[in-house]
Formats: C-alpha cells, structure tokens, sequence
C-alpha cells in the first residue's frame, strides 16, 4: 500500500516535468523566449525528469555530495541556479544599458547635425 503513493508522486512529476517542457517549447515556437534561455529552462526541466523518473536518484546524488537531508539538494540547486541566472541577466542588463546609452548620444549628435544643415539651408 506505502508503493502507491509514491508511484503517484513519481507519475504526476513525470507528467508536470512534461508539461513544463512542452510549455517552453511553446514558448520557444511563439518567439516568447529566445533560444539563449531556453537551453537553461530545457535543462533544469530535464534534470526535473530524470528524477522524477529515476525515484532514488536524488538520494544517491545527495550522500554522493555529503548532503544528509536529499531534498536540501534540490533548494541548494535551486539556489544556485537562480544566482547564477541573476548574474546573467546583470550582465544583459548592464550591456543593454551601455547600448541605450550610446544609441541615445548618437541619435542627439545625428539631430545636432540635422538642425544644423536646416540653418544653412
């Protein structure tokens, strides 16, 4: 009787980690999600599915690591997963900032010479 339980469990993770995957891909077809982010999202939702396929998995993967408590693994990775993607977008952000900033010093200097080719005129 305790093997039901987990087996439901297991299914409905298999079939949410589906679910998930099938939505970036959507995502992806839609032009929603650009391609650079997706790698990251197929493959945190791919590890999800090896998991939820593989039951004693993240077990295994915790004592391999030191780690006690197998499901403070999942939230150590998730920590750093997000850290890292936080740098990532701190990246983009500050490269897309440098961009506006140029664009917007070139488009004032492109409008200074056109207001001085009207006075000549």
């Amino acid at each position: 009787m305790e093997n039901v339980v987990p087996f439901k469990i297991q299914l409905l993770s298999i079939i949410g980690s589906l679910l998930f995957m099938f939505f970036i891909f959507r995502l992806i077809v839609k032009g929603k999600l650009r391609e650079e982010y997706s790698i990251v999202w197929i493959a945190c939702t791919l590890l999800l599915l090896v998991f939820a396929i593989w039951r004693n998995g993240l077990d295994i993967v915790a004592k391999m690591l030191g780690i006690y408590y197998a499901p403070a693994l999942i939230f150590l990775a998730a920590i750093f997963a997000i850290i890292i993607f936080l740098v990532h977008l701190s990246v983009t952000n500050s490269r897309l900032q440098k961009q506006i900033k140029d664009l917007t010093q070139e488009h004032a200097l492109m409008k200074l010479e056109l207001e001085k080719k009207k006075l000549e005129s």
